[in-house]
């Protein structure tokens, strides 16, 4: 079977101000380095209100859309911004992550990777934080949950920063396993090891700045021993490239062969419980860091789809 790419040019219409590491030219460096590769490439639709409902309440989506900027960009933080299309790219990242869930739970793709920005897992049930609008990885995993009917679904965090917003999305949610490796202390700073969840489903270790693909490679040995007694049905990745040596946000070592490596072993432990895998594009901030590291991902999709 193949692997599936999710994209749309809406993803560049996210537009930020001059300097923002979170820029359109991620989308373009990201699509140029999976060129060549013979992947199922599919539209991102835009997610219907109701899988955004799924983790946001109506108020905040409201407050959203009365943001958007007819010109320029408004400021929701200090690090996140609206402009005229950031609304349709964040839906479609949404709707591209839906749209693969549905994709290999129908047999239809081995694997799926959501190449859409901007990125979503540090969005909080009623806040725009971290660059993110929306809880992507979140929201597709109570799809799964809600609409297909499994049971259990592992939402998989490999990126620097802790993914605080799929956290806090699915604190209290029984049938979602969360792990992340991130480093420690850096922003947002959460994701300790004491944050364990309503339901003690939650896993968090955190590295040390400095921390190399060695350290990491154990750490997720650790994380996918917990999700394989768990046995997911489906394994959702929030696949961020920012703990990548070459960086410019963060202070882990990680190379592009680790990428692969951690990518490799969290689809060995997908197919050992036959959980199909739909991998998001979350961080990842030096480009040429960024399409390297992405390749190497999307090839270990492949190689595990086939």
């Amino acid at each position: 079977m193949t692997t599936a790419i999710f994209s749309h040019p809406a993803a560049a219409g996210h537009v930020t101000p001059p300097g923002h590491p979170e820029q359109v030219a991620r989308h373009a460096a990201v699509i140029a380095a999976l060129d060549g590769l013979a992947l199922d490439r599919r539209e991102a639709p835009a997610a219907a209100e109701a899988e955004l409902l799924r983790c946001h309440p109506q108020a905040y989506l409201d407050r959203i859309r009365a943001a958007l900027p007819r010109e320029g960009w408004t400021m929701l933080d200090a690090d996140t911004h609206l402009s005229p299309g950031s609304l349709d790219a964040a839906s479609r990242a949404v709707g591209g992550a839906c749209a693969a869930v549905d994709a290999v739970l129908a047999g239809e793709a081995g694997n799926a990777f959501v190449a859409m920005r901007p990125p979503g897992h540090h969005a909080e049930r009623d806040t725009a934080m971290g660059f993110c609008l929306f809880g992507t990885a979140a929201i597709a995993a109570r799809r799964a949950l809600d609409h297909h009917g499994l049971e259990r679904v592992a939402v998989l965090d490999f990126d620097v920063h802790h993914g605080n917003g799929t956290q806090d999305l699915l604190w209290e949610e029984a049938r979602a396993f969360f792990a992340s490796t991130h480093q420690m202390p850096l922003y947002p700073g959460s994701g300790a090891v004491s944050e364990r969840g309503a339901h003690g489903q939650i896993m968090n270790l955190p590295l040390p700045p400095g921390s190399d693909g060695g350290r990491a490679r154990a750490a997720w040995r650790q994380i996918l021993d917990r999700c394989a007694a768990l046995a997911p049905q489906l394994v959702i990745v929030s696949a961020g490239f920012d703990a990548h040596r070459d960086d410019p946000l963060a202070e882990l070592r990680w190379s592009d062969e680790d990428f692969a490596a951690i990518t490799a072993m969290i689809c060995q432990t997908a197919a050992a419980c036959g959980a199909p895998v739909v991998s998001c594009l979350e961080g990842g901030y030096d480009l040429a860091a960024l399409g390297r590291s992405v390749r190497a991902h999307v090839e270990m999709l492949m190689e595990a789809g086939k």
